[in-house]
């Protein structure tokens, strides 16, 4: 078993770590509201509470990082990297820019610790049930000293490329989820406009070329308007931000990722920032 220092509680990190702990992991944790850190451990009955992130980092083999975006990163990074000894590793779970993944493992290398960037799908239930998905970005030989102890709350873990290369990945994933969730409302639209029966031209279609993950788990909630649970607009807006910026320094041209990211701007101008992503249809419906 592993000794791990996990920094971020929120409604992703607060179940990874605690599958740490159930998996008999020494885990060490910290948030930055202090009242959250001492409820996980109270809820959890397992693991400790640390003051500062540095003092997380102590003794720790892994540090676990899942916050915000680049700032939160930045700043977290920089209050522990002075207590980073040589042969620790740290995985930033965090969906933040491959820049920043880059220059993070650049600083952990001059201390001689290990870094991969880890960003995660599933959402918050993949999170609880241990069912997330991990693109990686990182050497080998450090991947695969992270990557047993990642099985914890995993049920894919792949190493992309290098530092970077998971930041880009997860990029790709909420590029083609925009997309798709964008389609499915287009067409719950169309079929509501014209008189159909949604759950009939469901049932008909699903079985077929147009079948999803986002079809099959979000159009009975979308068609019934209801978007109180899920991944947020709010977040999703931030990763598209990550994608669109990676795509100019890349010379990648996504017209519908733009379009569809000016869609959740649409929603958030609606003041429902915190529906999930699936709240497309509701401009459409309005």
């Amino acid at each position: 078993m592993a000794t791990c220092a996990f920094l971020g509680l929120g409604v992703m990190g607060g179940p990874m770590a605690r599958h740490l702990a159930q998996k008999g992991h020494d885990v060490t944790v910290w948030n930055r509201t202090g009242e959250k850190a001492a409820a996980w451990v109270a809820q959890v009955g397992a693991g400790q509470v640390a003051a500062t992130p540095s003092e997380a980092v102590s003794g720790a083999e892994f540090i676990f990082l899942c916050l915000g975006d680049d700032p939160d990163v930045e700043t977290v990074f920089a209050a522990f990297a002075p207590s980073l000894k040589a042969g620790q590793i740290v995985a930033d779970h965090t969906t933040a820019s491959a820049g920043l993944a880059r220059r993070l493992g650049e600083a952990a290398a001059a201390k001689g610790a290990g870094f991969v960037d880890a960003p995660v799908s599933g959402g918050q239930a993949g999170a609880e049930n241990g069912q997330l998905t991990v693109m990686c970005g990182g050497d080998p030989a450090t991947f695969a000293k992270v990557e047993p102890v990642m099985r914890a709350y995993s049920k894919q873990i792949t190493l992309i490329g290098e530092i970077g290369a998971g930041q880009l990945a997860k990029s790709v994933n909420q590029i083609c989820i925009a997309g798709v969730v964008q389609g499915i409302a287009e067409g719950l639209h169309f079929a509501r406009r014209n008189g159909l029966d949604e759950a009939k031209v469901i049932e008909a279609i699903s079985a077929g070329a147009a079948q999803s993950w986002q079809m099959q788990n979000r159009w009975k909630t979308m068609v019934e308007g209801k978007f109180d649970f899920g991944f947020a607009v709010d977040w999703m807006r931030k990763d598209l931000r990550i994608a669109l910026d990676a795509a100019r320094q890349s010379g990648a041209s996504l017209p519908l990722t733009s379009l569809v990211d000016q869609f959740y701007a649409d929603v958030q101008a609606d003041g429902h920032g915190r529906w999930d992503t699936s709240s497309l249809i509701s401009r459409l419906n309005r």
